[in-house]
């Protein structure tokens, strides 16, 4: 079984890290875009011709799956990119955890980039999923750049502007940016001083997305060591190892570790 990821950059890592413990066995493929990153400003043609390099780039290896792991292209690119690989691949794309945030009807806070935050997307998420619930947006500038470049120093500066935003009595947190999972420890740090983090919910997209991409091929989880799959990195079309960023997350760690075999 080979499961592909695709993202502009390292946001891919939560998402692969869950496969890799649903399915230690699964051969994983990492697409990213070095060469075109950052998604985010760019307009959504170009954001579609870029992820449409990046999908065929991991499509010319026959994985049974491509997971979109990136929210920006999921909602620019999404349908290009199914209308061109499925139905021999399943593309399964990756939508903020809204939902599930909404269902405990506390207040709930939207981390999100600039470019997402207030976008008709989100909105329509909040009214289909959250009705009646309060909701805050808090546009994160900034984060998903410092994330991908493990800079500890601007993560802790973007971290603290967007936890200055976030209301005081927020019950769940939902980290609606790929990159934003990576750093969960330092964001429920700067929530837990603001709110004192009694009761603090997070709500990211990674094992949801992996269960569905198993659900998709008809696979089911079956977690437990050693993991056997190997890793191949794609980075803008090309072969290499994972960018040395990544090494600074857990989720990177992971996937290069004991039983992972780099191909």
């Amino acid at each position: 079984m080979k499961i592909a990821l695709m993202d502009s950059g390292i946001g891919l890592l939560a998402a692969a890290a869950a496969m890799r413990r649903l399915r230690p066995d699964a051969d994983l493929l990492l697409s990213s875009d070095p060469d075109g990153m950052p998604w985010g400003p760019r307009t959504p043609a170009s954001l579609t011709g870029r992820a449409l390099s990046v999908a065929r780039a991991a499509a010319a290896h026959r994985p049974d799956a491509l997971i979109v792991a990136c929210n920006t292209a999921t909602v620019h690119a999404l349908p290009t990119l199914r209308a061109e690989l499925e139905p021999a691949i399943p593309v399964i794309g990756t939508v903020p955890a809204i939902k599930p945030a909404a269902a405990g009807r506390g207040r709930v806070a939207i981390w999100a980039t600039p470019a997402t935050t207030g976008s008709p997307y989100q909105r329509a998420l909040i009214r289909d999923f959250a009705d009646g619930v309060p909701v805050t947006e808090v546009p994160c500038p900034g984060l998903a750049d410092a994330v991908e470049h493990a800079d500890g120093a601007a993560v802790t500066a973007a971290v603290a502007a967007a936890a200055a935003l976030t209301p005081a009595e927020v019950t769940d947190v939902v980290l609606g940016c790929t990159h934003y999972e990576l750093v969960e420890t330092a964001i429920r740090a700067a929530l837990a001083d603001r709110t004192g983090g009694a009761g603090l919910t997070f709500h990211g997209s990674a094992d949801a997305v992996a269960v569905q991409a198993l659900r998709r091929i008809g696979a089911r989880p079956e977690p437990g060591p050693p993991a056997t799959g190997t890793l191949t990195v794609l980075r803008s079309g090309r072969q290499e190892d994972l960018p040395a960023a990544a090494f600074a997350y857990a989720e990177g760690r992971l996937l290069a570790g004991r039983g992972a075999v780099v191909a």
